[in-house]
């Protein structure tokens, strides 16, 4: 299977770490650190995308000027449909991946958030024939996509072009059986395809780091010893047919303790599974906005709305009840960051259209407000 050669964890880089007091500027020296322990312990899998600002130029500093070429992979992606009028529009992006990653080719090459209207951009640029005439020359290895929407879609998708040679899906625990996110069924439409998984969002943006009390109660009773968020990983590469799992890190600390259970990975007991499925079964209970912070509906928003940051901060107080720390976390994350809150929304839906994660921002942005007053 493709990538038979490749341990169970991947290094995310859409979260790399930033520089105290900046949001904007990356950590390259810690930066370095966490590639230098992921490499030590035999992990070679690296997934960055053209649409995550200063991650290529980034990943080239920590890890393609130090490290030789062929002892990692290296992933990126193309996002045709922001911004993008014609396919040289679409292939500036990809000329753009390689030059501030300075990889020289791509091991793994993505159409990035295939699904609704996104999937048709890449059909009408005729971007599958140019990304398969890249692969031809060496410059891409393998081709696939990462997407975001409903196993009917992903079906269509895969009988059009069976010349994809694996899937990047959302899956983790909480989403396993969710209505909107279905991970399940499209792991299933994925597999019946016979293409390999790589999972992305396995702690769900973060969030199942640190679930609400009663979650982190049932996860801590049966392992004190074990994170939250490792349960959550675990869970995502004990399934069959995976190249890799992507964890997003942000920090030496959550690379320390991903290598602590990934390194010598083995499969769940019977034991372990019925431990995830009572705290999937708990989470279902507790209503929340099921935003990942990816910030595609901030990409498209005309009023540059705080959308993810709202929605965190709305978040925050469901689970903890704590008006002040939500309302700070609020005020640093939306207006903190230059951000206009949720009252300024004009309701356009273009945000709706972008959402991975089909979330009614409109609505949801409305008890922001609220919520928030100022």
């Amino acid at each position: 299977m493709l990538g038979d050669n490749i341990k169970k964890l991947g290094f995310g880089l859409m979260r790399l770490p930033r520089v105290a007091g900046s949001e904007d500027v990356i950590d390259i020296e810690q930066t370095k650190q966490m590639v230098d322990e992921f490499l030590a312990a035999g992990f070679t899998y690296f997934d960055t995308a053209w649409a995550y600002p200063g991650s290529e130029d980034a990943i080239r500093q920590a890890l393609v000027e130090r490290y030789p070429r062929e002892s990692f992979q290296l992933a990126t992606k193309n996002a045709a449909w922001i911004n993008c009028k014609t396919q040289d529009d679409a292939l500036e992006q990809y000329r753009t991946s390689l030059r501030q990653s300075g990889a020289g080719y791509f091991d793994f090459y993505l159409l990035h958030n295939l699904g609704d209207s996104r999937t048709a951009v890449f059909d009408d640029f005729d971007l599958w024939n140019y990304f398969l005439n890249e692969k031809k020359e060496g410059r891409i290895k393998h081709l696939g996509f990462s997407f975001h929407s409903t196993p009917e879609q992903l079906e269509e998708i895969l009988t059009k072009h069976p010349e994809a040679e694996f899937v990047q899906l959302q899956i983790n625990y909480a989403d396993w059986e969710s209505h909107s996110i279905q991970s399940r069924a499209c792991y299933e439409v994925a597999r019946r395809h016979g293409k390999p998984v790589i999972i992305m969002e396995p702690v769900k943006g973060g969030n199942l780091a640190t679930p609400p009390e009663s979650v982190a109660k049932i996860l801590k009773d049966a392992d004190p010893n074990a994170s939250c968020a490792s349960w959550a990983v675990r869970f995502a590469a004990d399934l069959e047919g995976i190249i890799t799992v992507l964890s997003g890190m942000s920090s030496i600390e959550q690379m320390k303790d991903n290598l602590s259970y990934m390194k010598g990975f083995t499969h769940l007991t019977p034991e372990q599974k019925k431990v995830i499925e009572a705290a999937r079964e708990e989470l279902a209970r507790i209503p929340l906005i099921p935003c990942t912070t990816c910030n595609y509906c901030a990409k498209v928003c005309p009023k540059d709305i705080g959308i993810s940051g709202s929605f965190g901060a709305l978040n925050m107080y469901t689970l903890y009840g704590n008006y002040d720390l939500a309302k700070g976390r609020h005020d640093w994350d939306v207006l903190g960051q230059g951000h206009k809150p949720a009252k300024d929304c004009i309701k356009c839906g273009k945000c709706e259209k972008a959402c991975p994660q089909h979330i009614e921002i409109r609505k949801e942005l409305v008890r922001v407000a609220e919520t928030f007053k100022d």
